[in-house]
């Protein structure tokens, strides 16, 4: 029996269960960016590495400015490789649109994270920057969860097992008395499993048209508002 709840954040709770490559790359299709899909990606891994790497990322930004700074980084790669794209006039259109969409997608969540924080205990586990507790306050979000474990915080990133571990330490139960809620088969679901944990799958639009067998969640959803059906 589930007494408590662990969710995942990027793209689990701001995008509807699509990851942020795809939900970018879309993004630029609408807006009309002149950028074949292969430099794309190419770009998108660029700067998530470079935002793991280095401190760019300070713990008082905004997602909205995350998202700018995010942006700014795959452009000015394009650039680099493609100058005469000009992709960064691009930068301010791609980013009101993105930042709109997760408006909405987050206050779809916030309904759904209210039903269930009425029942039970609920704890973040995300891979994120340092500034999450910025983004939740941001979004409504900062008094739903009674603890945050934020990978850049405690040195763990997913998909290793032990980040979930510390979230059923924080929410003070038994891993088999914890669901764990993510859109990331591989980063979520299969660790959180291995955490002993019950898993539901948030299955949207994935980085790769490959799709998991699905073996390692006890329920599959396409939608937040399924969780309280």
């Amino acid at each position: 029996m589930t007494k408590g709840y662990i969710f995942d954040y990027g793209g689990t709770l701001d995008t509807g269960g699509c990851h942020w490559g795809r939900l970018i790359g879309h993004a630029y299709e609408a807006c009309g960016v002149p950028v074949e899909d292969a430099l794309f990606r190419e770009a998108y891994v660029y700067a998530e590495r470079e935002l793991g790497r280095n401190p760019i990322i300070q713990p008082d930004y905004t997602f909205e400015k995350t998202l700018s700074v995010k942006l700014r980084i795959e452009m000015e790669y394009i650039d680099r490789l493609r100058p005469q794209l000009g992709v960064m006039r691009w930068h301010d259109r791609v980013l009101e649109r993105l930042y709109r969409h997760t408006k909405e997608e987050t206050a779809r969540s916030c309904r759904v994270l209210e039903r269930l924080a009425a029942q039970y205990p609920l704890v973040l586990v995300s891979n994120f920057y340092g500034n999450i507790s910025t983004v939740l306050a941001e979004y409504g979000l900062d008094g739903l969860f009674g603890h945050v474990v934020e990978s850049a915080v405690v040195g763990v990133r997913k998909p290793d097992p032990r980040i979930f571990t510390l979230g059923v330490e924080a929410l003070g139960l038994k891993p088999g008395e914890v669901t764990v809620v993510g859109d990331s088969y591989d980063k979520d679901i299969v660790p959180a499993r291995k955490a002993g944990c019950h898993t539901v799958w948030l299955r949207g639009e994935g980085w790769t048209d490959a799709q998991p067998d699905g073996s390692a969640a006890d329920r599959v959803i396409s939608s937040i508002e399924q969780l309280i059906d």
